[in-house]
Parts: C-alpha cells; sequence; structure tokens
C-alpha cells in the first residue's frame, strides 16, 4: 500500500524578513478576473475602464520605480455554501476556471508582477506583510466599492501613516454609483484619491 504523501504547510511571510525593497511605491491591482470584468459579475464601467488600466501599467512598467501585485479572488467549487455565496449566489471566480483567471490583457503584467495573491475573502489579509516596507500603496481594480475598499482601508488601519492612494480612473464598482460612494468613503478615511471625477 502506497504511503500517503504527506501535505507541506503553506510557508508563512515574517514581516521581520521581507525581501528587500528598493522601489518607494506598490501598485495594488485588484481582482482584474474575466468574471468581474465581462463574466458572470461583469460590468460595462469594468469593460470601459480596462484601456486606461492598460496604459497606467505599460507607463509604471516603462517607469520602473512601482511593484505591482496582483490580488486574485479565489473560491471553491462549495462557493454556494458559503455565507458570501448565500448573501451573493452568483457563482464566480472558482479556482482554476477561466473566470478565475487574471484578464488576458493583463496577463503579462501578472508574470511579471512581484505577487500575485490569491484570496477567500474581500480583503486580504496577507496584503498587509507584503506592503509595509513602502512609502504609497495605490490601488486600481474592481470592485470599487467591495474589494478595492475593503483592501485600501485594511492597509490604512495597519499602517495609518503609509500613504494610501487609490487611481479613480482606473477602477469600476458594482455600479456606477456606488464606485463614487466607495470613492467618497476613502476620502473620508484619508485616502488619497487621483482622477476623481
Amino acid at each position: 500500500m502506497a504511503k500517503k504523501q504527506q501535505q507541506q504547510p503553506q510557508k508563512k511571510i515574517n514581516p521581520n524578513k521581507l525581501p528587500v525593497v528598493t522601489k518607494p511605491k506598490a501598485l495594488i491591482v485588484v481582482d482584474m478576473q474575466n468574471d468581474f470584468v465581462d463574466g458572470s459579475l461583469g460590468t460595462k464601467e469594468a469593460v470601459e475602464m480596462l484601456p486606461r488600466l492598460i496604459e497606467k501599467l505599460e507607463k509604471v512598467t516603462a517607469e520602473g520605480q512601482t511593484d505591482i501585485i496582483f490580488t486574485q479572488d479565489t473560491h471553491g467549487e462549495n462557493y454556494l455554501e458559503t455565507q458570501e455565496g448565500k448573501l451573493l449566489p452568483v457563482i464566480h471566480c472558482v479556482k482554476k476556471t477561466q473566470g478565475w483567471e487574471i484578464v488576458h490583457e493583463l496577463q503579462e503584467f501578472a508574470e511579471n508582477a512581484r505577487e500575485v495573491i490569491e484570496k477567500k475573502s474581500f480583503g486580504s489579509t496577507r496584503l498587509p506583510s507584503l506592503i509595509k516596507p513602502y512609502e504609497e500603496v495605490e490601488f486600481v481594480g474592481l470592485c470599487t466599492d467591495i474589494c478595492v475598499i475593503s483592501n485600501a482601508l485594511l492597509v490604512k488601519a495597519f499602517y495609518p501613516e503609509q500613504k494610501v492612494s487609490v487611481d479613480a480612473s482606473c477602477c469600476a464598482g458594482s455600479s456606477s454609483e456606488n464606485h463614487k460612494n466607495a470613492i467618497s468613503v476613502m476620502k473620508n478615511c484619508q485616502c488619497v484619491i487621483y482622477n476623481e471625477e
């Protein structure tokens, strides 16, 4: 009888032994996945925003002064049994499906990113340990009123003296109104908002 392979424990990040960061800024690209752009939870606002985000990432990459980190909403096949699934009964971002993947137009940026973080909830509990050394952490992506705001305020709570910013022109919400409301809340919580309409 074959021996069961022991599962390797997930490597934990020691915040005191992080890789040396030489760039002053991190750009967090939140949940730019097929299901949120033109899939099961896609919106026309997300589709319209994508070219602006591509342009921004091309510029940031060319300048070479910013580390890029992607987050990736990640659910299992039991999504509808979870609390989120009961409150939002739309199957999305199930791991290894096409809807879970980063949109094709951004895959090259994701492949060259410092990290791609899979997260099971709106906010990434791993993100704060990665962004501690940066002078500024800027957020872009989807959805402004759910995962962008969750991660921006999470970082603000961990590091109140760190500059946390959001490029409103490179975000899209679950609706235009929800996008504007989320931007307003983040501004009230002392996030710096760029390119606000």
